[in-house]
């Protein structure tokens, strides 16, 4: 496995920038909060389920593939606090 990007960084690369958007008119179109889809840009907050169908329907994506960046990247970011979990054995 290797480090996958926010989908937020992905987002800003690959649709916002190529058409020129700015944050605060991508939100609008979207129909969310500025303050809200800067939080996703930035890497502060993941996708949800609710914005992946947005995102799906103003980029003609898929939700799903929102939604598997977003667990890509939890996943990797959770992997690399392995060695900070105490687990019990289960006595297999």
């Amino acid at each position: 496995m290797y480090n996958p990007p926010h989908p937020g960084e992905v987002l800003k690369q690959l649709c916002l920038e190529p058409l020129n958007l700015t944050v605060t008119a991508a939100a609008r179109s979207l129909g969310v909060s500025r303050k809200a889809l800067s939080s996703i840009l930035n890497g502060r907050v993941g996708v949800s389920p609710l914005m992946a169908i947005r995102f799906s329907l103003a980029f003609d994506t898929s939700a799903e593939s929102w939604l598997s960046q977003q667990v890509q990247y939890d996943l990797w970011q959770a992997e690399m606090n392995r060695k900070n979990l105490h687990i019990l054995a289960t006595g297999k």
